[in-house]
């Protein structure tokens, strides 16, 4: 059973996730945030396996908060869904640096919702092409996090580098298995030692590696 935190200020939404959430019978809300500080706290003491959260809510944002989640040794395990939209860019780029695995928007259809609460709880991102794709590209591009394009380092081998432009691409462990002519368990074999030897915590980071190693723009 995968475990959820829904993160909102607005209690509708909070009760719309819920309904969502509830109707699967593989997933279960274990409780509800109201604030930043509060997510951080329940996070703590319920130890979620996702906390849907919320960007613009009171006493501490949930960029903050994601921050503080993914950042502390008590819930590094935690995942953290982001609700945003569009013209949101900024905050995205901060979560990216919090930590953040995925992005929904807020009008997101709830089997798409469900979808991503099962991604992201099973340690991978949500790399939605239209969005969270063209954010991780620009924000990987900006010359204050990166002012040229930094090397792989050498234990990454050459099938790796395909791998990791492929998952640049924002395609599925399936999928670069179809393109380069290996399994599905290859490829996500190749994808978790990428992870390993990049010290990366998920396919968003290892997106912005990509892209700060030019292998994809």
């Amino acid at each position: 059973m995968t475990t959820v935190l829904i993160a909102d200020d607005q209690a509708l939404v909070r009760a719309g996730f819920r309904e969502i959430v509830g109707s699967a019978a593989d997933l279960a809300v274990v409780g509800e945030a109201a604030t930043g500080a509060e997510a951080v706290q329940l996070a703590r003491g319920l130890r979620p396996d996702v906390v849907v959260m919320d960007i613009r809510m009171p006493e501490m944002d949930g960029l903050e908060a994601t921050r503080r989640i993914t950042g502390s040794p008590a819930t590094a395990d935690v995942r953290v869904l982001i609700l945003t939209t569009f013209d949101l860019d900024e905050y995205v780029f901060a979560a990216l640096r919090g930590g953040a695995s995925g992005f929904l928007l807020k009008d997101t259809p709830s089997a798409d919702l469900l979808t991503a609460i099962r991604t992201v709880a099973a340690g991978d991102a949500l790399l939605a092409p239209g969005v969270t794709r063209r954010l991780i590209a620009e924000f990987a591009a900006r010359p204050s996090r990166a002012a040229s394009p930094a090397g792989l380092p050498a234990a990454i081998t050459g099938r790796e580098r395909e791998v990791l432009t492929l998952v640049a691409e924002g395609l599925s462990n399936a999928e670069i298995g179809e393109r380069l002519h290996i399994t599905t368990g290859t490829a996500k074999t190749h994808v978790s030692r990428l992870m390993l030897k990049l010290a990366a915590r998920d396919r968003v980071q290892l997106v912005i590696l990509a892209y700060r190693a030019g292998l994809a723009g």
